[in-house]
């Protein structure tokens, strides 16, 4: 593929248009697949709803059907072989400024979300490097952005408004369920359709963004932690070449550290000096403002501007989580492998997340870190390299992100579960029949 073709493709979602109504209810056939194009749906049929109603009649009307987000997700996990329904126009936006949350229909993406509440003086904890994904999608996924006393994007919500199978509209929050919430965030689609959800917010908040090349790996096997730490949110690129990394992203809250001196080096890596792609030698006019320059916590902590939407994403992405303090352990560990993985590779990234409580989290009770790459669309060689990954990472309790690409049978994935069996209790109880279930889920969730 064309460099500058991937440049065009690095930020976001199909055009909108795509999910135009018909009058038959189905979407066209060449409008059926995710974003990235890796991924053909199984079926043609799309409901759109406009009201709850919508939704429950849809719901009563199939025996199976998924819910469909943003088409963000590299994989089958929104997939159904019978029926889908996109709720793209729910996107209504409640925000109550006296208990410091924000509501948002299941329509609404992070790109739309921030700058309203930004606006109105708050913000979210977090964003992920692509602001054009769906909240609710992102937050059943276990999706994040990075910082190392950071949740992923899931640990913000605090409510959700659910259709289960049987047609009954139910809120879900800690209030009403108690210990078993946590079981029900990270959803994966499992229990129902989600229409709109309740998000933690705080004030607005300033950052600031450096960038830094040529970082020694070496610096990571004492200054893991430290680097992670430096700011509110880091991101590490690595070609992996040359034991080093490539670039290291700062984002700094500006309320939380003094304005950061641009001409001085960061572990041993020498701070850029002009705005950089994640991509050497590509243009960096759709990547967030950096050199430093103060800006809104929106307009900073992803790595592509809001405004930046292609047409087509022509890349295929995979992620695993492993604990942070074995961070430097897994990075060597998949250096082994580079000369395998290179070939079909645009870059890879390190991040790091907050442990949590939610039980299908890949961060459940586990300070992580992530290495994350972004392949050439060229899935028959990748997907010869995942396993050999995977191999690499499993004497680290690898868990693979849920909307990514992987490989890893079921009975290993489940095993990185110890709530597995009660999110299964959960899943049964509000879905006996299995009317959300899919290939995807009977594989990686019910699976052997």
């Amino acid at each position: 593929m064309d460099k500058r073709e991937f440049l065009k493709s690095s930020g976001a979602l199909l055009a909108s248009t795509l999910f135009s109504k018909l009058a038959t209810g189905q979407a066209p056939a060449d409008s059926r697949t995710n974003w990235a194009g890796n991924y053909t749906y199984s079926t043609k049929n799309l409901d759109m709803a406009n009201t709850v109603e919508d939704v429950r009649h849809s719901i009563n009307s199939h025996s199976h059907i998924k819910a469909l987000g943003a088409r963000h997700s590299f994989n089958g996990i929104a997939d159904s072989t019978e029926d889908q329904i996109s709720l793209k126009r729910f996107d209504q936006i409640e925000l109550d400024p006296k208990a410091k949350t924000v509501t948002v229909g299941a329509g609404v993406t992070y790109g739309q979300l921030a700058p309203y509440i930004d606006s109105r003086g708050f913000a979210v904890h977090n964003l992920a490097s692509l602001p054009h994904i769906s909240v609710v999608g992102a937050c059943a996924t276990g999706t994040h952005g990075s910082g190392s006393k950071n949740g992923n994007l899931s640990t913000a919500v605090r409510a959700m408004e659910i259709v289960t199978a049987n047609g009954e509209v139910v809120i879900f929050s800690r209030e009403r369920l108690g210990d078993k919430f946590p079981g029900t965030v990270v959803g994966l689609g499992a229990l129902g359709v989600i229409t709109k959800i309740t998000l933690d917010v705080q004030p607005t908040f300033q950052m600031t963004q450096t960038v830094y090349e040529d970082l020694s790996f070496s610096q990571l096997e004492h200054h893991l932690d430290d680097i992670f730490a430096s700011g509110y949110s880091v991101s590490i690129f690595t070609d992996w070449q040359s034991h080093r990394a490539t670039q290291v992203w700062v984002k700094r809250r500006v309320d939380q550290g003094l304005p950061v001196d641009l001409k001085v080096d960061f572990y041993g890596a020498k701070p850029a000096t002009r705005n950089l792609h994640p991509l050497a030698g590509h243009s960096a006019e759709n990547c967030t403002e950096q050199m430093g320059i103060p800006g809104p916590w929106y307009e900073r902590l992803p790595h592509f501007r809001m405004n930046f939407t292609p047409s087509s994403g022509a890349e295929l992405q995979s992620e695993y989580f492993v604990p942070r303090d074995k961070g430097y352990a897994a990075i060597l560990a998949v250096e082994q492998l580079r000369d395998q993985i290179t070939p079909h590779l645009f870059i890879s990234e390190f991040r790091t997340i907050a442990a949590d409580d939610l039980w299908t989290s890949p961060c459940y009770q586990q300070p992580s870190m992530t290495l994350h790459f972004t392949w050439k669309p060229e899935w028959p060689a990748v997907k010869k390299v995942l396993p050999l990954i995977e191999e690499k990472l499993a004497p680290f309790g690898a868990r693979p992100h849920w909307a990514k690409l992987f490989t890893m049978q079921p009975a290993r994935l489940k095993s990185r579960y110890a709530r597995m069996s009660d999110y299964q209790a959960i899943v049964a109880r509000y879905d006996p029949a299995g009317k959300f279930r899919n290939e995807f889920i009977n594989t990686n969730i019910y699976g052997v």
